[in-house]
Formats: C-alpha cells, sequence, structure tokens
C-alpha cells in the first residue's frame, strides 16, 4: 500500500479523488485547515485508510509534517474567489513552492500539482498568471513534478452549472458576456480524479514525470451554447443576452461588495480567452480514460432546479 497526502483534499475535486486513491490500495492522508470539516472522508476507505490532518498551504511548518512519509504528494489547493489571506499569489504561486519544496525534503517520489488548463504567464487574468507562476515555482524545486491541467470541472457540486442553473431560476434572461463567443471544454470531475490516480499509480513511470496533462472534456462548445444546455435541463425558457465586457466588469465589481461568490472582475477577464486543450500536450486518452460527456451528467443534478424536480415539464416555463 503506498501513501499519499492530498492537500487540499477537502474540496470538490478531493471528495471524487480520495475515493478513487482509496480504491487502489492508497494510504491517504488529507491535509485541510479544518480536519473536522473532512471527517466525511474517512468512510470512503476501510479503517484508518483515509485520515484528514490539520495543515495550512501557507504554513512550511504545516505542510512539512503532512508530507512526512509519503511516497507521492498531490497539491489541488487552489482559489477561485480570492480574500483576505487566500491570494492567487499565496495560495497558487507562494503555495505551490511550499508543497514543492516539501514534497522535496521529505523525499516523496512524486508530486502532482493541479494547476489549470491555458495557465499563462502573459495572460491579462490574474488567476491564469498566478497558475502559470506556481507551474513554473513547482519545476524550479521539483522538476519531475507531473503537472495536470483541467478545463473548468463540472459535477453535482460544482460552482458552475449550479450557479447558472439558479441564475436560470431566477431572471428571465441569461447574460451572455461578451456575447457568449468564448468556447470551453467542461470536464467531469469523476474524470479528472481517474486522471490523477492514474498517474498517482505510475509514480515509477518516467513517462509521466516532468509532464504536462491538459484534461478537457469530449465537447468543445461557446459559452452561449452552454447556457442554451443550461436552460434545456431546468426546463427555463430564457433567451441569451450579450453582454459587455465592459458592463460586465461594472456589475462584477459591485458583486464583489456581496457576501455571494458569483462573479469577478477577473474572471469576467477570463472570458475573453478560449479555455480548450491544445492538443500539443498528453490528455485523457494517454492514460486510457473515455471523457464523459455533459449529458451524461447534467440531468442527474440540474433536475432539482426544474419546476417540476426529477421529471420534464411539458413546456419551457
Amino acid at each position: 500500500m503506498g501513501k499519499v497526502t492530498v492537500i487540499g483534499g477537502g474540496g470538490f475535486l478531493g471528495r471524487y479523488l480520495i475515493r478513487r486513491l482509496a480504491e487502489q490500495g492508497q494510504a491517504v492522508r488529507v491535509a485541510v485547515r479544518d480536519p473536522e470539516a473532512a471527517s466525511y472522508l474517512k468512510p470512503m476507505g476501510d479503517v484508518g485508510q483515509v485520515q484528514a490532518v490539520q495543515a495550512n498551504i501557507r504554513n512550511q511548518a504545516s505542510i512539512n509534517r503532512a508530507v512526512a512519509g509519503a511516497d507521492c504528494v498531490i497539491n489541488l489547493a487552489g482559489v477561485m474567489f480570492p480574500g483576505g489571506a487566500q491570494s492567487f499569489q499565496a495560495v497558487h504561486v507562494d503555495g505551490a513552492e511550499t508543497v514543492a519544496q516539501a514534497a522535496a525534503n521529505g523525499g516523496a517520489g512524486r508530486l502532482i500539482h493541479v494547476s489549470a488548463l491555458g495557465a499563462d504567464e502573459d495572460s491579462t487574468s490574474k488567476y491564469v498568471r498566478s497558475k502559470a507562476a506556481g507551474e513554473a515555482a513547482v519545476r524550479e524545486i521539483c522538476p519531475a513534478a507531473t503537472i495536470v491541467r483541467p478545463s473548468t470541472i463540472f459535477g453535482p457540486e460544482d460552482k458552475f452549472f449550479n450557479l447558472f442553473a439558479w441564475i436560470a431560476t431566477l431572471s428571465p434572461v441569461m447574460p451572455l458576456i461578451g456575447g457568449g463567443k468564448n468556447r470551453l471544454q467542461p470536464i467531469y470531475v469523476g474524470d479528472v480524479a481517474q486522471a490523477i490516480a492514474a498517474i498517482t499509480a505510475l509514480t515509477t513511470d518516467d513517462q509521466t514525470a516532468g509532464s504536462i496533462y491538459e484534461l478537457g472534456g469530449p465537447q468543445n462548445l461557446t459559452m452561449a451554447e452552454l447556457m442554451t444546455m443550461v436552460c434545456e435541463q431546468t426546463g427555463r425558457n430564457r433567451p441569451g443576452v450579450p453582454v459587455p465586457y465592459a458592463l460586465a466588469k461594472l456589475k462584477a465589481f459591485f458583486l464583489a461588495l456581496t457576501p455571494w461568490d458569483i462573479l469577478t472582475m477577473d474572471q469576467v477577464e477570463m472570458l475573453k480567452t478560449d479555455n480548450v486543450v491544445s492538443g500539443d500536450l498528453p490528455g485523457l486518452d494517454d492514460l486510457g480514460i473515455t471523457p464523459t460527456a455533459l449529458d451524461a451528467i447534467l440531468p442527474g443534478y440540474l433536475h432539482r432546479y426544474r419546476r417540476a424536480g426529477r421529471l420534464p415539464s411539458t413546456e419551457q416555463v
């Protein structure tokens, strides 16, 4: 049984990955800020197989303790809505460096760093630039680290389709920032978890060492097409209305003053660029994984936004 430490494993992707790793027979240590909040992960393995430990990515000593004795370290830590000490720099760059240093000092055989599709040091988006800077920091310390770049991740607990489905229930229209022309390749959370678990199982395989994997789903769609899909799945007849980037940024500015994590100015900037795999780097196919289509998963959790619940409505409203 191998020993794997997952940094930030208490989130959306973490719950799926922990289950996969446990099924592989790995002893999993989940490093989170609040171990009690991650206690729900323990039943995903046999007794004692999954343990939650306290660690903060901004504290080197705590991360050192979390990765001590691990054969493989997986860094899932990330933030989409920065605030306070949880800034892009602190989590994506400095935090990535902290984890890489701990993995190197602890003698871990493999480090898997989860970044984001489209990571680019020249991007106009602070989020995207920070992801690229994090990759560079990891490479500086652990050249053999495996980088995983997933596209927008979807699944029952996501903050993408759930957000737009909620908007469809409240708004008479669906906002299309920049006209909704940008393209995305959403990937099912289970496929991302399976991919990372597959790489973990190949920690002695030189093919994955130092590689960058781009993970995208089987459908390359515009934002407008995705919003149409949301309306179909929720039984809502909501026309798309183009929203200029400048106006969207203005709205995002005021939304940032509210307690709701809905939209940031930086996210508007991100929507100016397509978020699809380049085709130049290995991906799901190279790991023997068949990507899951949106239609196979969305009905399973967007039904709750329908007026009729699980049953399709006879007409859209």
